[in-house]
């Protein structure tokens, strides 16, 4: 083959693929909205899903373990043949089992689900046949559409594979949404990762400090406020009583609206138009703490202030996406 010859055959292959997606995202219907309520049902009431498949079948049950246990909801793998060893030791009454099988025929499954149906679990089929034994004999059924496999001998688990994987993402999704798992709880069970190391870092590590932002006394003017936000080019700027404690943050917002409203505020204190006791947040605090107080509040900026209310430095919100916290 040449090299046309390969690219064409690479893109019949993802083509083939996309048109399983496609169809499978298109014939989702009640069935779907049943097994995402079944599964919430579960969780709620504080038992697991179980995962169980054979081959190919079964490395997707297995990513999917992974992907339902980072967003807090437990599941494990069951093995359907250790299952009849000894394994079924790890079923708990009113757990829920989702059983793989393309074609909704494959013996080992089978004969797993009336083991499971005697903990009164509930049994969900995924599969690509709705008429299958599989589909049968489970309480529910999540299907999904493939047409041929991608695989010029229609042998080797292509399409289907990739089918089953999005329609179990798909439901991951759904999970996550309707249980209101929220950016704190990822992180909680992602410490390691590259946002749980961010939000575990403290606000001193992503804050803009002295120097950085704009800090004056309480009793400039206006004009003297913003000709100060413009040399860090900050959003705001830090004001402090004579002690140098906080008293006010004055920000674009201010300026924006007393320019519609007082055209001669630029010659006034200052401290006429500031936000007084603004929200701040304390030095040593962590960053997710930070990023609570910042989707809680609905602010731009964030004054970092020390044990005595000094301030320390500043948070901007367009701060928080160079660290991926947003």
């Amino acid at each position: 083959m040449d090299t046309d010859d390969i690219i064409a055959k690479g893109r019949c292959c993802i083509d083939i693929e996309a048109e399983a997606l496609a169809k499978t995202s298109n014939q989702l219907d009640s069935r779907f909205a049943q097994v995402a309520s079944t599964v919430i049902d579960t969780l709620n009431e504080g038992q697991k899903l179980i995962f169980s498949g054979i081959g190919k079948s079964a490395h997707i049950g297995r990513k999917l373990v992974g992907t339902f246990n980072s967003i807090g909801a437990p599941s494990t793998f069951l093995d359907p043949v250790n299952a009849l060893h000894g394994d079924m030791g790890l079923c708990r009454k009113g757990d829920a089992l989702l059983a793989f099988s393309n074609s909704g025929e494959t013996e080992e499954i089978l004969r797993l689900v009336p083991l499971l149906k005697r903990f009164d679990a509930q049994t969900i089929a995924v599969t690509s046949r709705p008429d299958s034994t599989l589909s049968k004999l489970c309480d529910h059924a999540l299907v999904y559409s493939v047409e041929k496999e991608a695989c010029p001998l229609d042998l080797a688990p292509t399409a289907s594979s990739t089918a089953s994987m999005a329609i179990g993402d798909a439901l991951a999704m759904v999970v996550l949404e309707w249980r209101a798992f929220s950016r704190e709880d990822f992180v909680q069970f992602h410490p390691s990762g590259s946002l749980g190391k961010s939000l575990a870092a403290s606000v001193d590590a992503i804050m803009r400090p002295k120097g950085q932002f704009a800090e004056l006394p309480e009793t400039a003017s206006c004009r003297d406020s913003l000709e100060r936000m413009t040399r860090p080019n900050s959003g705001c700027i830090a004001l402090t009583d004579a002690s140098g404690i906080l008293s006010g943050i004055f920000t674009d917002g201010d300026i924006r609206r007393l320019v519609l409203t007082d055209s001669d505020f630029l010659d006034k204190p200052v401290s006429n138009f500031m936000t007084r006791d603004p929200i701040t947040i304390k030095s040593g605090s962590l960053a997710i703490e930070a990023l609570k107080i910042f989707e809680s509040m609905k602010i731009d900026d964030l004054v970092v202030v020390d044990s005595e209310n000094r301030p320390i430095g500043v948070i901007d919100g367009q701060d928080l996406t160079k660290v991926k916290m947003v």
